[in-house]
């Protein structure tokens, strides 16, 4: 892990003002410690001299650039507003770290979001439901200890120390050099630290991830787990993996206690050594008192932030665990088996009129593949599309035409979905041309209803429901008796699979009455629903059909298959 990801600072602007600020409030800090320090130890020095009788003769240079007595007021008095000083400053630097971290966090969620939402939803259902969730939501909220904790201490090891090594090798060389020579073992063994630390920290995310999703399975399908009494062997099964995730989580502390021992330890003995060296020429009298104080004072403050920087490092490596998750989502970093247009690559040999691909094409580029025409065809002409070197949809040509249903079936596997994908341009085809028309209304396989009103859900991407629509869509697929402003939960939480699945074709038809669409795509609209309610559904595309719309349904039923004009079968031998 780097003490400071460069992509950090690319996607969250707050922290770079953190860097900023923090660091003029470091030197403000800084000077304030030196002040303070130097002071202090005057004024101990002029206490102490005259009790010491140190003021001549025998005592050396133990009285050398002593102030007078009169000075101690003045001594005492800056000594204490360099102590407000640095307080406020310390306190400033928490303070902008803290705001900072709010906003950097809002700053990588909104641009992972970004990034979701301009990838193809075919590579969010590649991913672990719980992944994204748990690096979007709990990890970031890990990066609190990055900002408030570690941040502030880099900045000031980065600050600070240059300033205070300079003023000990000012005051006294011999110290200086010591300084110099015993620093570099702290370091050495923070990255010695950093290395086992990096290991157990990402053992105990993963683990994470999988009891997450490992909870999300069983509440999910907690339902069919009762009807079959397998609930006990999940509830074992989660107790195990939460038990595992807590012997991760006590290797990572044990891990931060040892390093912290280590690294005071290895503090400890760097300042002993060169108080040593500082007392042994006081007590020889070749060293005057002010200015060995004043090295005293000053020695436990170079240490300190490089201490306490290793301390809260592993204080933050949840966070940063998380936020490499969540840059990986923000550039793209996938599997090709995971993201489908970083896969879609054509092969060295294809024909020359492949459509053009990149692997980090956006929802943008990939429709600028696509041929969007003004009329209301669809049309699929040598159309190929490839994960990786497999093909999974194709050669495929075949069109529907403005006032045609065509249902598009085949069995699993063929590409029938794939291929719906890549007419929405969720999928880059290799080769091959897609042309649409400008605007087409679709409903996917899942309903993908949204918690709020029905209405809402039906009137999904309009600024306003229209009620009349709303009804109307309603009553087209047999759920006029629904109340439009019933609220429905999570998910659509509160009505059957098959009503569900009939609201999601209600959104379709409404949003093609709201924008005029040309064209509707259905991926098995009918697949939970009894033989009435699908009857329905038939007629209400024959209907659109006859409207001037060029209507394509992927589906395995008998129904959609009897009521289309014509069928195209994928995966089935000329």
């Amino acid at each position: 892990m780097k003490p400071l990801d460069p992509r950090l600072l690319r996607y969250a602007r707050a922290a770079r003002g953190v860097l900023g600020i923090g660091g003029l409030l470091g030197l403000v800090r800084t000077a304030a410690v030196m002040a303070w320090c130097w002071l202090l130890a005057n004024a101990i020095a002029t206490l102490v001299l005259p009790v010491l009788g140190g003021l001549g003769g025998a005592s050396g240079r133990v009285a050398e650039g002593a102030l007078p007595r009169e000075a101690l007021p003045l001594l005492i008095g800056g000594a204490a507003v360099a102590l407000v000083v640095r307080s406020f400053a310390t306190w400033g630097m928490e303070a902008v770290a803290a705001r900072g971290a709010v906003r950097a966090k809002g700053q990588l969620r909104a641009a992972a979001l970004d990034a979701i939402d301009r990838r193809s939803p075919e590579w969010l259902g590649g991913q672990a439901d719980a992944g994204p969730t748990i690096a979007l939501g709990r990890g970031l909220d890990a990066l609190d200890g990055y900002f408030s904790a570690y941040l502030p201490q880099l900045i000031l090891t980065a600050c600070a120390t240059p300033f205070l090594v300079l003023a000990v090798l000012l005051a006294d060389p011999l110290s200086g050099v010591t300084v110099l020579i015993v620093f570099p073992v702290i370091p050495l063994f923070m990255i010695l630290i950093g290395l086992a630390t990096r290991a157990v920290q990402e053992r105990q995310w993963q683990q994470l991830e999988h009891l997450s999703r490992s909870f999300l399975d069983v509440v999910e399908g907690l339902s069919t787990l009762k009807i079959f009494r397998r609930e006990q062997r999940q509830f074992e099964r989660i107790a195990r993996e939460t038990g595992e995730y807590r012997t991760r989580t006590m290797q990572v502390l044990r891990v931060t206690f040892l390093s912290g021992f280590v690294l005071d330890l290895a503090g400890t003995f760097s300042i002993a050594l060169v108080a040593v060296t500082v007392g042994t020429r006081l007590v020889n009298g070749e060293f005057p008192l002010a200015l060995g104080l004043f090295v005293l004072l000053l020695l436990p403050e170079v240490f300190i932030p490089i201490r306490q920087v290793g301390a809260a490092f592993h204080a933050s490596t949840e966070g940063l665990a998380a936020a490499h998750a969540v840059f990986d989502i923000i550039e793209g970093s996938a599997s090709p088996e995971s993201d489908p247009r970083a896969a879609s690559r054509a092969p060295s040999n294809a024909p020359e009129r492949a459509a053009p691909f990149a692997d980090d094409l956006d929802a943008s580029a990939i429709e600028s593949t696509i041929a969007t025409v003004t009329e209301s065809r669809i049309q699929f002409d040598g159309v190929t599309i490839m994960r990786g070197h497999r093909v999974v949809a194709g050669l495929v040509t075949f069109s529907v035409e403005p006032g045609e249903l065509v249902t598009l079936t085949g069995p699993s596997g063929a590409g029938k979905s794939t291929l719906v994908s890549a007419l929405l341009g969720f999928v880059a085809p290799a080769t091959g041309v897609i042309a649409r028309p400008g605007t087409v209304a679709w409903s996917g396989q899942r309903p993908g209803l949204l918690q709020g009103t029905i209405a809402e859900n039906v009137a999904l991407g309009a600024q306003t429901a229209d009620p009349g629509l709303v009804a109307r869509a309603l009553k087209t697929v047999g759920l006029e008796d629904l109340d439009p402003e019933r609220a429905l939960g999570v998910q659509g939480a509160g009505l059957s699979g098959g009503q569900a699945q009939r609201v999601a074709i209600a959104r379709c038809l409404y949003r093609a009455w709201w924008t005029g669409a040309s064209a509707l795509v259905l991926d098995e609209p009918s697949s939970a629903l009894d033989a009435a309610s699908e009857k329905l559904v038939c007629d209400a595309l024959r209907s659109e059909a006859r409207e001037g719309r060029a209507v394509l349904v992927v589906s395995h039923r008998p129904a959609l298959i009897q009521a289309a004009d014509r069928v195209v079968r994928l995966g089935v031998p000329a």
